[in-house]
């Protein structure tokens, strides 16, 4: 784990990122739990610990029924969202997420957020219908041969064209790319970022790379805290309505680094509701990984001078919707309050012209490295 440092570029950047996400959202950050149910996948990406070719890994599936009664019954309070995340397996598709995402779409009010890789549109379909709201699939690398190195599902443009699917048939999406991810270069990043503020996003991440003790990449260096968080901020500048975690890899890779993502301009926040007993076989990294509980992210929120978000992300995304939806029917529109959800916070907004400067100072910094 490397040592708390302080922002690389000094603290302007990141005051700039956070002072335009509390005028966006405010200083609240939302809160969802991640249930893992199936350490099952039929990818075999070269950074993933989870990939098929690992012959030492315990697989699991979990039982929806007892999942949805942990979620309803015993969530924390401070969450309003929850992320059911899996490998890439349509059997836990079919026999886990869709019974599992019904109840609680019919017992709670959660916003229900889904990652579960590349499904054929006719699961997509499902799964919306079935109540999901958010579906969170990341690119990890926007060049094509990178794409294609590391073994990442598919083909990039496969990705790319389910995240169209996705955005075109009701749901709001989330991508995002792994900082320092081995044979990446400056202009893979600039790339990556220039295509992630193309895309039909609601959300977006960075997460720096954790090298897996079960992957080929097992000898590979972890990617800078520093410069994942730049990213985090110049994402931030460059398209305000973004929703972006602090992610638990920061935490791994830095004892400071999950606070300082909500420095540099991040607004979620993840709490691990996944059974003791199954998180060390959901090693995306390592089974000794760092795990976000209750505690930790309350204690991360605090201390970054941020608040917990009443309003979830479903929530949230619904009433920007109807303030551009109002917007649209008036010639003008009266000053935006400091905190007030913001009336363009649409996926579709195009990208700051700050984001092309951001690109260019990152891939610059990257390549001095």
């Amino acid at each position: 784990m490397r040592a708390a440092t302080t922002d690389a570029t000094g603290p302007s950047l990141h005051e700039k990122a956070r002072a335009v996400r509390d005028d966006v959202f405010g200083r609240r950050v939302f809160v969802r739990g991640v249930v893992e149910v199936s350490s099952y996948c039929r990818q075999n990406c070269a950074y993933c610990a989870m990939r098929r070719e690992n012959l030492m890994l315990d697989r699991y599936r979990l039982a929806a029924e007892e999942l949805a009664e942990s979620i309803i019954h015993h969530r924390p309070p401070a969450i309003t969202d929850i992320d059911i995340q899996a490998g890439e397996d349509p059997v836990a598709v079919r026999e886990v997420v869709l019974p599992l995402v019904r109840e609680l779409r019919r017992r709670t009010n959660l916003g229900i957020t889904l990652c579960l890789g590349t499904l054929s549109p006719y699961q997509y379909d499902e799964l919306r219908k079935a109540g999901g709201d958010f579906y969170v699939i990341k690119i990890e690398t926007g060049n094509a041969a990178h794409y294609k190195l590391m073994a990442a599902p598919g083909s990039l443009d496969k990705r790319i064209t389910a995240i169209h699917y996705l955005a075109g048939s009701g749901w709001s999406v989330s991508s995002g790319f792994i900082a320092g991810l081995p044979g990446q270069t400056a202009a893979d990043v600039k790339q990556t970022m220039h295509l992630l503020s193309e895309l039909p996003l609601a959300g977006c991440s960075v997460s720096p790379f954790v090298a897996g003790r079960q992957t080929p990449l097992s000898s590979a260096s972890c990617g800078d805290i520093d410069l994942t968080l730049d990213c985090v901020a110049r994402m931030r500048l460059a398209v305000p309505h973004w929703i972006i975690p602090a992610v638990s890899a920061m935490r791994s890779v830095s004892e400071d680094g999950y606070v300082r993502a909500f420095n540099a301009g991040a607004n979620l926040a993840t709490i691990n509701l996944t059974p003791r007993a199954a998180r060390a076989n959901y090693p995306m990294y390592k089974h000794d990984r760092f795990i976000m509980d209750e505690e930790g992210v309350r204690s991360a929120i605090e201390e970054a001078g941020c608040e917990l978000s009443s309003v979830g992300i479903a929530e949230h995304l619904a009433l920007a919707a109807e303030r551009v939806s109002d917007s649209a029917q008036t010639t003008s529109r009266p000053r935006k309050r400091a905190g007030e959800v913001c009336a363009l916070c649409l996926p579709s907004s195009p990208a700051a012209p700050e984001f092309v400067e951001a690109q260019n100072d990152f891939a610059s910094k990257l390549g001095s490295q």
